[in-house]
């Protein structure tokens, strides 16, 4: 049974978290050129997500609409520590075709979160 709720966490509560997990800083200019850099798939997060990730995106393949990545645009980002999993397991297998590190995903994250308006 799953037990995490909506607004359980924050942006800066997971980027903490990752580091941690990581045991290193996260960097926000590893994390944009993650971001945006194209993989194998062809796709980068960035194909849906937009450069830079902070208006609406739009599904690359199914055209669905994708709300704003970085948190300063959309208040619900990184808040749902079930659906920050999800979504990180799901597109980085689309991307990268494997499960993203927790040192990837502290540097996008880190990059996410400067992003101003």
């Amino acid at each position: 049974m799953h037990t995490a709720h909506a607004a359980d966490t924050s942006p800066s509560q997971q980027l903490n978290h990752w580091t941690a997990q990581a045991g290193a800083p996260a960097k926000a200019e590893r994390g944009q050129a993650l971001f945006n850099q194209r993989q194998g798939g062809e796709w980068s997060c960035a194909s849906c997500h937009g450069t830079p990730p902070t208006a609406q995106g739009k599904h690359a393949s199914t055209g669905k609409a994708i709300a704003p990545l970085a948190p300063a645009f959309n208040a619900k980002a990184f808040t749902d520590t079930a659906k920050v999993d999800k979504w990180f397991k799901r597109n980085c297998k689309d991307v990268f075709s494997r499960e993203c590190s927790a040192q990837e995903k502290a540097d996008v994250l880190a990059y996410l979160i400067q992003l101003k308006p």
